[in-house]
């Protein structure tokens, strides 16, 4: 029996990529949904998804939809894993690998937005999505809060310059929680991956906030000695 025969016994099952999109708006973390435009669930909030194509990897695929979609590369994007229950899409059998990914929420294209009928959700405002999607979201809100934790993903989801408050709103919601603004600024200044700006953002207040930017060098070099970032 040939290699090739032995393959065409088994059956043939669909491969999908669906993309968690994260994104903060310097008070609370959204995520991207689109509503599906076709059969079955049609009209019904969904992840942004599509089929892994015969020439690419999985990850490749993961790139090209999350770029159809966003219009932005070099994307932050991590998988989650494999969702692989018979069942779970009523048109056939797909078995889908899940991504979340960070972007910075005002470098999208506006209109691929509009393209795929696509909206920013509050994390506690996201409505029921199809088949398996809010499983999906749910584990990709604890990966991220697991990476958050001791690494410096958060930045993927800052401007480039920001504040020690825009800073801290940010990991107050990832976290869901509320951190003490003396403890929280001693222990980012005391990781040394920070370098302050002479200038200010003075929307927020007459007196107004330094701007700070990723040391992503120093980083890479003290990375080893970071056990916890948050």
């Amino acid at each position: 029996m040939t290699a090739l025969s032995i393959y065409q016994q088994h059956d043939r099952l669909l491969v999908a990529v669906d993309c968690i999109i994260f994104g903060f708006d310097g008070q609370q973390l959204k995520a991207l949904l689109i509503k599906r435009s076709f059969e079955p669930e049609i009209n019904k909030w969904s992840l942004m998804g599509g089929f892994v194509q015969q020439d690419e990897s999985v990850d490749a695929a993961a790139v090209r939809v999350l770029q159809q979609l966003t219009g932005l590369e070099n994307i932050y994007m991590e998988q989650l894993g494999c969702y692989g229950e018979v069942d779970r899409d009523p048109a056939g059998r797909v078995v889908s690998i899940p991504y979340f990914a960070l972007i910075k929420i005002d470098e999208h294209e506006e209109e691929l937005l509009e393209k795929f009928n696509a909206k920013w959700y509050a994390l506690d405002k996201v409505p029921k999505l199809i088949f398996d999607h809010n499983r999906m979201m749910n584990q990709a809100i604890e990966r991220l809060q697991l990476k958050a934790s001791t690494q410096p993903i958060g930045f993927e989801l800052l401007p480039e310059k920001f504040t020690l408050t825009q800073l801290q709103n940010l990991y107050e919601a990832i976290f869901e929680s509320s951190f003490d603004k003396r403890n929280f600024t001693r222990k980012i200044n005391s990781l040394g991956i920070l370098q302050k700006l002479d200038e200010k953002e003075k929307v927020s207040s007459r007196k107004g906030a330094f701007y700070y930017l990723f040391d992503r060098d120093k980083y890479n070099k003290l990375q080893h000695e970071i056990k916890k970032f948050i």
